[in-house]
């Protein structure tokens, strides 16, 4: 509604953001849908820098600019699918209660990526892959009524390579060139967690 964004624009200025993204993902799949109630955006300014932070750390670390594109709008539409699907009542009763589970598991993530990153000599990467990768198979049980067999490869593709033990262990390194990303990362989370968003 407030939002003008136009696709040349952020092509001829090299510029990836996640929240014009998130915006214009919305607006796609909102006009695929018979109810556009939802004029807010589902992405606020906190979670979009931690979006913008993951896609900066991705590209990085694969040397693939289109593939960290790839991973993050991937990961945009599908928080945008999911709450979208939340807020309109799409869910049964099982889902619900798998989808409240969900949640937890992604605040415990959450908890975990940031104590992980405060406290010293705690980091585990197979801690963290496991988590991630139960918050996978969960999201798969959440949206297997709802969404279709590519939305299920968007969430592989987004968890593949985040739970990774390899770009974990290389994103935790204190001496390695991820530490600045990995602080502010950190900070965008504890800030969501703060706010109640995670």
């Amino acid at each position: 509604k407030h939002f003008s964004i136009v696709n040349s624009h952020i092509v001829a200025t090299d510029v990836f953001n996640s929240k014009s993204l998130a915006v214009q993902a919305q607006k796609k799949i909102l006009g695929k849908m018979a109810s556009k109630s939802i004029a807010t955006t589902l992405i606020d300014d906190t979670s979009s820098d931690v979006l913008d932070e993951l896609y900066r750390v991705t590209k990085e670390y694969t040397g693939n600019k289109k593939e960290a594109e790839k991973i993050t709008k991937n990961l945009i539409k599908i928080v945008i699918k999911l709450a979208i699907l939340y807020r309109n009542n799409q869910f049964n009763q099982e889902e619900i209660m798998m989808m409240e589970k969900f949640k937890k598991k992604v605040h415990q993530l959450a908890m975990t990526v940031v104590s992980f990153h405060q406290v010293d000599f705690t980091f585990d990467r197979h801690v963290l892959s496991k988590l991630l990768n139960e918050c996978r198979e969960m999201l798969h049980q959440v949206i297997n009524r709802h969404l279709t067999t590519k939305s299920h490869g968007r969430v592989d593709n987004v968890f593949d390579h985040f739970s990774d033990c390899e770009f974990l262990a290389a994103l935790y390194n204190p001496f390695g060139p991820y530490k600045p990303h990995l602080q502010k990362l950190c900070d965008g989370v504890n800030k969501m967690l703060d706010e109640e968003n995670i």
